[in-house]
């Protein structure tokens, strides 16, 4: 090839990329110029009473309450309740920021608790606890997760079948 064709190959393959470059720009500038979609709200504000009264004060109360409205709700006594706070709390714990506060353990055991015994849905559950929908998936996802991690080797399941 000579210096005459390497000169045309060069000039045709800047003018290829320049016309790639050229819709890659008007592409980048069309994302650029996008908006993002902004929220309405941060908190609803059915769940910003929870700064009065939220899942942990309605706990607290059921403990107190000797008629055995603590075991109803939650479905097991008090103290297994603890047990499973200590064993479990670790893994499902989250940590305060500067944007809000995190849900504490005993809420996200007691909303997975409250679901796996009646089977509520996550938006009726999500009233009872004055969180979203959203989170109580969440808290019940990673806290389902967890009591398996944690209590797989002392819960033993049968082989048999059952018809």
């Amino acid at each position: 090839m000579n210096l005459e064709q390497k000169k045309i190959v060069v000039c045709g393959s800047f003018l290829l990329m320049s016309e790639e470059f050229k819709k890659l720009k008007s592409i980048m500038d069309n994302k650029k110029n996008k908006k993002c979609k902004t929220r309405r709200w941060w908190m609803i504000s059915l769940n910003k009473s929870r700064l009065r009264y939220d899942g942990s004060d309605m706990l607290e109360d059921l403990r107190r309450e000797p008629s055995g409205k603590f075991e109803n709700f939650c479905r097991m006594s008090a103290t297994d309740f603890e047990y499973l706070i200590n064993k479990v709390g670790p893994l499902i714990v989250k940590t305060d920021t500067t944007m809000r506060k995190a849900i504490p353990v005993q809420e996200r055991l007691a909303v997975t608790l409250r679901f796996l015994a009646t089977g509520d849905s996550f938006k009726s559950l999500s009233f009872l606890f004055k969180i979203s929908s959203q989170t109580v998936s969440r808290c019940v996802h990673e806290t389902c997760i967890a009591l398996i991690e944690i209590l797989k080797y002392e819960i033993k399941v049968s082989n048999s079948k059952i018809i």
